[in-house]
């Protein structure tokens, strides 16, 4: 008899605790994760997948613990002259690890980016600038002054070529949930 009781209130526990967690899944829940592999916006392509691991609430309250968010890289710009490197991702599908799988609509809320320091390129254009318009200012028009004009010049242009951006392996990524519907299983 205790062990049915016991039995009986360790299943009704359980059921509890589960339609608890799956409730929290809600609009405007934080979820964390950490990307699988790098992603860069010199070589990534729209479309890509991305997939997130470890995923967790980010308040905490266990309703998402080890499970995956599934993606893909939503835009991508290439660095250049005046235009700075940019990548997104976007999530569509959560997967528990009791196997539930949910429809996500996400937008990414925080995300570790790498960009290149750009100082050696400007102090590399200024000195090529300089070194042009010296030569052409003394060759051309037997004046003094090419120089500075010239390195000027080249720190300028170098200041305006951007550099591409990177999101490393192994990055933490926070999304939020801006819709949700649990899918059923076949």
């Amino acid at each position: 008899m205790r062990f049915r009781i016991a039995s009986g209130t360790f299943a009704a526990v359980l059921v509890a605790t589960t339609l608890v967690a799956q409730a929290a899944l809600t609009t405007g829940t934080l979820l964390n994760g950490t990307i699988t592999q790098g992603y860069s916006s010199k070589t990534a392509h729209v479309g890509e997948s991305v997939v997130l691991n470890n995923v967790t609430n980010d308040d905490g309250s266990g309703s998402v613990v080890r499970g995956k968010l599934y993606g893909y890289v939503s835009s991508v710009q290439k660095a250049g002259q005046g235009r700075p490197g940019k990548i997104a991702f976007r999530f569509t599908e959560l997967v528990t690890t009791s196997g539930a799988t949910y429809s996500v609509n996400s937008t990414v809320t925080k995300m570790k980016v790498d960009t290149k320091n750009n100082t050696l390129k400007e102090a590399g254009g200024a000195l090529a600038g300089m070194l042009v318009g010296n030569m052409i200012g003394k060759t051309l028009f037997h004046l003094s002054g090419g120089g500075i004009v010239g390195a000027a010049g080249g720190f300028l242009l170098a200041k305006n070529n951007r550099e591409d951006v990177s999101v490393p392996g192994g990055t933490i990524v926070q999304v939020e949930l801006n819709s949700i519907t649990r899918r059923q299983s076949h």
